[in-house]
């Protein structure tokens, strides 16, 4: 992998900025060079947010993503925003359960998963945004699907929160694409 840019986005309390962390985590973990750039509005919860992260064999000079080869998009605004943004032969991860059914761009690879629809359902309200991890997983060279169900772990009881329920989300992402 020479440079992988991502930018992450939702509403804030989607868990945006902890999915570009947890994504920066295991790169870092794997010995690769991040960074990780938030941006979010006056309110955290309910307001836009968005993070870019960087992930390189090299040292990164710049946060800023001017063409992204993953977008991760939470919400309709957010695809309205960086769908634009995603370089051609790119990936557009779409949480399909906030965003309505749409014609996407032609030079992209999209995967849409309802994940918000997933999460309720396991019990893990919260969960969507590890549901979304799976595709990521399952769909891209990122990360190999076990070794990122194993950060995200990592990322969570390193932080005493440790939730069973987000290893069931992660696995359903995952499946979702069989």
């Amino acid at each position: 992998m020479a440079k992988t840019e991502i930018i992450c986005a939702g509403f804030g309390g989607q868990g945006v900025l902890v999915t570009g962390l947890i994504i920066a985590n295991a790169a870092m973990e794997s010995d690769k060079e991040i960074l990780w750039y938030p941006s979010y509005g006056v309110e955290m919860r309910g307001g836009t947010a968005n993070c870019n992260v960087k992930i390189s064999d090299e040292e990164i000079a710049s946060p800023f993503v001017k063409e992204a080869d993953i977008v991760i998009a939470l919400n309709e605004a957010s695809v309205m925003k960086f769908e634009p943004r995603v370089k051609a032969g790119g990936t557009l991860i779409v949480n399909s359960s906030t965003v309505k059914p749409r014609k996407y761009r032609d030079n992209i690879k999209v995967y849409e998963v309802p994940a918000t629809d997933i999460a309720n359902k396991l019990g893990n309200p919260r969960g969507a945004n590890v549901v979304v991890l799976g595709a990521l997983a399952r769909n891209t060279d990122l990360f190999e699907p076990a070794y990122l169900k194993q950060s995200i772990d990592s990322f969570f009881e390193k932080r005493g929160r440790d939730n069973p329920k987000n290893a069931l989300c992660f696995d359903e992402g995952v499946k979702y694409f069989d």
